[in-house]
């Protein structure tokens, strides 16, 4: 049985998290008040995956993820975030945490974001040794606006990243979850032109229920039905780039907002782009809004940047 420990200051917090936990996932929840309690458990048995607030007594969220990261390299670790802390979330997913979740969103958000990261784990500890022989891949896809498309795609991706060593465990399943933001962008916001908020409405149960959902009804009326996403991905030891268009009208770039601002973690259109910006070496849209690049690096595509900087 999945094991998850949540980690928090505030009892009534851990009771919340736990529940709604258990409430969705066959898990087994473990408990702690700070990242100290949270370290001894460790000592005992690595978890498989923690679940910890940001700002806490004795030692807090990002002190604890960091040592978790030297201690247990392949236990990923979910932030929850508390409005004012962007500009430290942003520096904890930068120095290995896997996601987060505003705590003003855990009861819609908290779920779907430990089943997507233990999803990557799991692609990212399959098939490790064949992928080790891979030398370069290049390939397109064109997808349907269908959402059961894009997790197969992505675990698809994330073992050929692992077999060009790009970075460590963490990183890796950074770059998986980043690839799967825009995916999600251009099927949703581009190619269905559905609102965050209208998205929101009709979470959980985007194709089920008595009625035909708001994605279902676009899938199959014109213009949406007709449009198609396209996917360009290049993965070598140098970067992995991976190009999403999609056939939606875009959106002005120019508005994109800061991810270190207060508030703008916590807004549905920030979270998102705060975790491809965080976990990419770029991010770069097209001037129509409908395309995104995402580079990643690898250790000799970072070796020429450098050499090329000193000279």
């Amino acid at each position: 049985m999945t094991r998850i420990l949540v980690v928090d200051d505030s009892a009534v917090d851990r009771q919340l998290v736990g529940g709604l936990l258990k409430s969705h996932y066959d898990c087994q929840i473990e408990f702690a008040a700070n990242g100290l309690e949270a370290l001894a458990r460790l000592s005992d048995s690595a978890p498989d995956l923690i679940v910890t607030d940001v700002n806490m007594p004795v030692k807090d969220g990002l002190e604890l993820m960091r040592e978790v990261r030297v201690l247990k390299p392949n236990v990923p670790v979910v932030l929850m975030t508390a409005y004012g802390s962007e500009a430290l979330a942003c520096r904890a997913l930068e120095q290995g945490a896997t996601s987060y979740v505003p705590k003003s969103q855990l009861a819609e958000r908290l779920v779907p974001t430990v089943e997507d990261v233990l999803a990557r784990v799991e692609a990212e500890r399959s098939q490790q040794q064949l992928m080790r022989c891979l030398e370069r891949s290049e390939f397109r896809f064109v997808l349907e606006n269908d959402p059961a498309l894009i997790d197969p795609l992505v675990n698809l991706v994330q073992p050929m990243v692992a077999g060009m060593s790009f970075g460590d465990f963490y990183g890796r399943l950074q770059i998986g979850i980043a690839l799967k933001q825009a995916l999600l962008n251009a099927l949703f916001h581009g190619n269905l032109e559905i609102s965050r908020g209208e998205l929101e409405a009709v979470s959980g149960q985007l194709l089920t229920g008595d009625e035909p959902s708001l994605v279902e009804r676009r899938r199959s009326e014109p213009p949406y039905r007709d449009r198609r996403i396209y996917v360009d991905i290049s993965i070598s030891p140098e970067e992995a780039r991976f190009v999403v268009r999609d056939e939606g009208s875009g959106f002005d770039t120019s508005a994109l907002p800061d991810p270190t601002r207060a508030g703008a973690m916590e807004g549905r259109s920030g979270r998102g782009l705060s975790l491809m910006r965080t976990f990419m070496d770029e991010v770069t849209f097209n001037e129509a809004g409908n395309e995104v690049t995402l580079v990643k690096r690898g250790r000799t595509g970072q070796t020429d940047r450098q050499t090329d900087s000193s000279a």
